[in-house]
């Protein structure tokens, strides 16, 4: 494996071409008293983009993320960008962290501290982590597949080589959403390399159910409540799995409409109560998401997964993997909130189920020490 260190540094070109694009953002009209109720609001998207072409700091955010040691790495000839920061105990466990959708390795950026030196947290720094958090092919810094096909299974094979390229025969996986179905097919293919796994998104990948399956009442209302958020909020997931280039060439050309179509998600995912996105997560952390799309146009690869998948031998009626297996629910989503039993029918060797009692989809950012913290127990219970 080639691996080489890297910067993250985007020409001072790029940065005043994407603040022309902002001043010239065409706004849409919207009808009087929408809120939220038709799609992300005009007065939120107005004040984001203010904020973006304003006041927003890129190179404050390439400081923080440069803070920490970064590399590509080129595995069967695609670049992989991951951040690499080695724990501080005298035996740490190393850890792969792949990110969600539509997200980056810089949402997880705020659990490396508390996982590589939990000793400046209170926590034990015999239970300390290596941390590595790639940048899925396609996503971030990562190079981008140009061959139709390349699906979450193919993304989890490189990960392996990844882990076996820093010297890891075994690892442990923390993952939710995209990085989920990579780590839980990873986990079914390649048993023997996992230490344990651990997930904020348990059901993804789904079990096999074949039609005359006995379900309890639990996994019925789980079913029927997932059923109703598809038809509800998954108009997005039947576009890009159907004709994902079309999307792509407004996504790609205009910053506003990219931000749109990301800050939905994540306020739509999050669920705040209040109704304020912003009361979980800073404008920065928003835009510097969103920015790292914009600045390695990589939407339409990503978006691409939706399509791709397809193509992915999910689990089937013989599939059952054995790997230690550790859960930690979220509070606002209830279609990410299957019963244990319907887990159990993939995973049957669960060790840690708990609630987080706070957070949504993109937990990671909002509530980084409690995830961590939940990590680190899941471990601690399997070393």
């Amino acid at each position: 494996m080639k691996m080489t260190p890297f910067t993250v540094h985007i020409h001072e070109d790029e940065i005043q071409e994407l603040k022309r694009r902002l001043h010239q953002t065409r706004w849409p009209d919207e009808i009087p008293g929408a809120n939220w109720d038709y799609g992300i609001p005009l007065s939120f998207m107005k004040d984001m983009i203010a904020y973006w072409k304003e006041e927003f700091d890129w190179r404050a955010v390439e400081r923080r993320i440069n803070s920490f040691s970064n590399y590509i790495a080129t595995i069967d000839g695609m670049d992989i960008h991951f951040i690499y920061a080695k724990g501080s105990g005298p035996n740490p466990i190393p850890i792969v962290i792949p990110h969600g959708w539509p997200s980056t390795f810089y949402e997880m950026i705020d659990l490396i501290p508390y996982l590589a030196h939990p000793d400046r947290y209170g926590g034990d720094a015999a239970l300390s982590f290596d941390v590595i958090l790639p940048s899925i092919p396609g996503h971030g810094f990562s190079g981008i597949p140009r061959e139709p096909g390349f699906e979450d299974r193919q993304a989890a094979d490189l990960l392996v080589k990844l882990m076996h390229g820093l010297g890891y025969e075994r690892f442990g996986a923390h993952g939710y959403d995209l990085g989920a179905s990579v780590l839980g097919l990873l986990c079914l293919d390649h048993p023997e390399r996992v230490i344990g796994y651990h997930t904020t998104s348990p059901g993804n990948p789904s079990p096999f159910l074949t039609k005359d399956a006995q379900l309890s009442e639990a996994e019925q209302v789980f079913l029927a409540c997932s059923a109703q958020w598809y038809r509800e909020e998954g108009g997005y997931a039947h576009i890009l799995g159907t004709k994902p280039q079309t999307s792509a060439y407004a996504l790609h050309d205009s910053p506003a409409g990219l931000a749109a179509f990301i800050l939905e998600k994540w306020h739509y995912w999050t669920g705040p109560a209040s109704g304020d996105l912003l009361r979980h997560f800073s404008k920065e952390d928003l835009l510097a998401n969103v920015s790292i799309y914009w600045f390695t146009k990589t939407i339409n690869a990503a978006n691409r997964y939706y399509y791709e998948g397809k193509h992915i031998q999910w689990p089937g009626p013989e599939d059952v993997c054995l790997v230690p297996h550790g859960v930690a629910l979220t509070a606002t989503q209830p279609h990410e909130r299957p019963p244990r039993e319907y887990v159990e029918r993939l995973f049957p060797n669960i060790r840690q189920w708990e609630e987080l009692h706070a957070g949504g989809h993109f937990v990671a950012l909002e509530e980084p020490e409690r995830v961590a913290g939940q990590i680190r127990s899941f471990f601690a219970g399997i070393r």
